[in-house]
């Protein structure tokens, strides 16, 4: 697998009118695969969007390498890379800790009419993610008082064009400290994502090692 990002280039007004939805960024992620559709090749590829400063960044995980000049297409010239993934995953092991990030869709499906709904407070979005913890493979760092050491950062609801319609999705990001407890599950975690919309850049799940 391979982990890719590129600045986004938000100064440049053409290329931010060309991304005025989430379906623009998935296109692009799309387009950054031009072999896949000569293939007819539909393959998941997990991304979000990264800010750093006053910087932001297009996040990818793939299973093959992007075309990094479709990848660059509206980034800051110069800033596309991609590295491999296997590596990193084959370093983690059970009892690590480590500092992770992710944007997801806390969502949930109604019993009676099988609609799914989004989770829109601060508790049940936090609830959402503690709930899937034990699944993914992982457990949360707790804190002096006990409770699991991981907050909201960011809590949005982003346009996505669908033919005619214009939809809103949830859309928060996490940032806490994690310990691995089922590796097989982790990994599974990392590289197929957690929860809804992963077209859309929700549920890419990235760590580093705790710094100590």
């Amino acid at each position: 697998m391979y982990l890719s990002r590129v600045e986004i280039d938000t100064h440049n007004r053409q290329k931010m009118k060309s991304l005025s939805h989430l379906g623009a960024y998935h296109n692009w992620v799309e387009q950054s695969f031009p072999q896949e559709i000569n293939q007819g090749q539909r393959l998941r590829h997990l991304w979000r969007i990264d800010f750093l400063g006053d910087k932001e960044y297009l996040l990818l995980l793939s299973n093959d390498k992007p075309d990094l000049n479709q990848l660059a297409k509206y980034g800051v010239t110069g800033t596309a890379g991609t590295k491999s993934y296997d590596h990193f995953l084959q370093q983690l092991a059970v009892g690590m800790v480590m500092q992770f990030r992710l944007t997801a869709n806390p969502s949930y499906r109604d019993k009676e009419s099988g609609r799914i709904y989004p989770h829109v407070t601060v508790a049940q979005q936090k609830q959402w993610l503690a709930e899937r913890a034990e699944r993914c493979g992982f457990q949360f760092v707790t804190n002096r008082d006990g409770e699991p050491y991981f907050d909201l950062t960011s809590r949005e609801w982003p346009l996505l064009y669908h033919g005619k319609r214009k939809i809103k999705l949830s859309r928060a990001s996490f940032e806490g400290a994690l310990k691995i407890t089922d590796l097989d599950k982790f990994k599974k975690a990392l590289t197929e994502g957690i929860g809804r919309e992963k077209a859309y850049g929700m549920g890419l799940l990235t760590v580093i090692p705790e710094r100590r």
